[in-house]
C-alpha cells in the first residue's frame, strides 16, 4: 500500500523536474507548459492526473498574466457562440467567407459576430461537427 508519503515524496520529484506543474512564472514558462501539455495529450488515459495538474496551472497563468488581459476580457464580454466562434476564426486563420456551408454568407456570419444574429442549433451542429468540437463550446 502507498503510503501518503510516499505519494508526497513523488509528487515533489515531478513538480522539481517540471515546476509548471504547479506554478507557471513567465511567458516561457507557459510555453514549455503547452508543449509538455500537447505530449501529455497523445496519451490521454495514462497521464490524465499530469494532465489536470497541468492545466490547472495553465488556466491560473492565464487568467492572471498580463499578456492575457485584453483577450481575457474580451471573452467575458462576449457569448459563448460568439467567443467560440472568433477563436475558431482566430485559432485556424479562416476569414468570414469560410463558414457558407455552417452558418451562411459572409452577412449572416459578420451579423453572428457582431451580436445582431444568433447561432442556431443547426449552425452549432455544423460547426461541432466540422471542428470536431462538443456543441456546448459554444453555449
Amino acid at each position: 500500500m502507498i503510503l501518503e508519503a510516499d505519494i508526497t515524496e513523488m509528487a515533489a520529484q515531478i513538480v522539481e523536474r517540471y515546476p509548471v506543474l504547479s506554478e507557471i512564472n513567465s511567458a516561457a514558462d507557459h510555453e514549455q507548459a503547452l508543449a509538455i501539455m500537447e505530449d501529455l495529450l497523445e496519451h490521454y488515459d495514462a497521464n490524465v492526473v499530469l494532465i489536470n495538474a497541468l492545466s490547472n496551472s495553465i488556466e491560473r497563468y492565464e487568467n492572471s498574466a498580463d499578456e492575457f488581459t485584453d483577450f481575457n476580457n474580451a471573452v467575458e464580454q462576449k457569448d459563448g457562440g460568439i467567443a467560440t466562434l472568433s477563436l475558431l476564426i482566430q485559432q485556424h486563420g479562416l476569414t468570414i467567407s469560410d463558414f457558407e456551408h455552417e452558418i451562411g454568407k459572409k452577412s449572416m456570419v459578420s451579423q453572428v459576430l457582431n451580436g445582431k444574429r444568433n447561432l442556431t442549433k443547426e449552425h452549432i451542429a455544423k460547426l461541432a461537427k466540422r471542428f470536431q468540437i462538443s456543441p456546448a463550446l459554444f453555449f
